[in-house]
């Protein structure tokens, strides 16, 4: 820690919409009282003014899809005591990782003109895949209360307290009407990471899977309840394939229905 005795905080970006970062400029009051504690040495969403390593907490956000990159996420690492990924781009690739499926040269050659100056990896893939991370935050985006806890615990040196149960939990104790149950609507809050407040179904829509695959999760039964109530295996693979389609469990159920598809003509 510098001579002030704050703890010196570094913000990065890489592949991603910037929506992470503005959760913690969203924290406003809050901000202010981190501040107190806080020294932000590098954070350009926010401001030009930097200063160099070493950083005491680096919150990366965004994936890893060039081959610059990947160098630059090692050094980093090695400018950094902590390493927190926020958001599913970090976390899981995010929705860029829908490349990850297909072909992403067939992709360049149809939206570029010169598709041979795109320096591009073949998949976009989350931080961990490169470097050691010390603390995962999910999220799209990331819930403001949560990343406060991360930070906060960080300085106490405590392990954060995050929860790692589904959002069906969120609903109950929110005494949220079931909208799968109630209203037969496709819902993956039985397989998705709470952190949200369940926004979605407590508006009667179903999860979207924001948070990504909770720590234990049973997306086969889920899978088959949706298909016994109307929903076809290509509308499931869409579902499974949005801002966590690389997260493991969504990602091998996603290809499980497009291998029983194949089979099945």
């Amino acid at each position: 820690m510098p001579g002030n005795g704050k703890l010196r905080l570094a913000v990065w970006k890489f592949a991603s919409c910037d929506g992470c970062q503005l959760s913690l400029l969203n924290c406003e009051q809050e901000l202010l009282a981190l501040l107190e504690h806080v020294e932000i040495a590098y954070f350009l969403e926010a401001s030009r003014a930097t200063s160099r390593g070493p950083y005491d907490l680096s919150l990366v956000e965004g994936s890893i899809t060039t081959p610059h990159d990947a160098e630059r996420i090692h050094a980093i690492r090695r400018d950094s005591k902590l390493l927190v990924t926020i958001g599913a781009c970090a976390t899981a690739g995010g929705i860029q990782a829908l490349r990850n499926f297909r072909d992403v040269k067939a992709f360049t050659s149809i939206v570029y003109p010169n598709p041979d100056y795109i320096r591009s990896l073949r998949r976009s893939t989350p931080i961990r895949d490169h470097v050691e991370v010390d603390f995962e935050l999910r999220g799209c985006p990331i819930d403001k209360g949560q990343l406060l806890e991360v930070v906060g615990a960080l300085l106490a040196g405590r392990r954060p307290g995050i929860p790692t149960y589904s959002v069906c939990h969120e609903c109950k104790r929110a005494a949220n009407l079931c909208v799968m149950v109630a209203h037969g609507t496709p819902c993956l809050g039985p397989v998705t990471n709470a952190g949200c407040g369940a926004i979605c179904p407590a508006f009667t829509r179903g999860c979207y899977g924001c948070f990504g695959p909770a720590e234990k999760t049973n997306t086969a039964s889920l899978t088959n309840w949706l298909r016994d109530n109307g929903e076809n295996r290509k509308t499931l693979v869409r579902s499974f394939r949005s801002f966590n389609a690389d997260a493991e469990a969504f990602r091998k159920e996603s290809e499980a229905l497009e291998q029983a598809g194949k089979r099945h003509g």
